[in-house]
């Protein structure tokens, strides 16, 4: 199970040789995080391919985030507006748009993590 996530995590996220034991951490800790959200009767091997894409896109998402270096904005001028964005901006959004995708995929097999009150005396 822990081949086929990290296979599809650096298919994913494209990661360099020297990035496997960062890239290899982030699909542990994807699996067990997904794995703890999972529903009482369920396995992640019940979950079928939805567990390996979820963990997978965690852990892309993760990756990206790690390789932010967080350029931001590069250069910015009022006068006629211009704003040329770093190298590094829209890594954030795309790690989102993984995590989403994966919170998703996983929805049917996990929990209900939504918090309501049912009845408050005032």
């Amino acid at each position: 199970m822990h081949e086929k996530i990290l296979k599809l995590a650096a298919s994913i996220s494209q990661a360099e040789e020297s990035e496997g034991p960062l890239l290899e951490a982030l699909c542990t800790a994807a699996e067990e995080s997904i794995a703890g959200r999972l529903q009482e009767d369920r396995t992640p091997e019940g979950c079928g391919e939805a567990f390996y894409c979820a963990a997978a896109l965690l852990a892309a998402a993760g990756m990206l985030t790690c390789r932010d270096t967080g350029d931001g904005v590069e250069q910015f001028t009022a006068g006629d507006v211009s704003m040329r964005l770093g190298q590094g901006s829209g890594s954030c959004e795309s790690a989102a748009a993984l995590r989403r995708q994966a919170e998703r995929i996983m929805a049917p097999f996990w929990e209900d993590d939504q918090f309501a009150f049912a009845g408050v005396r005032g």
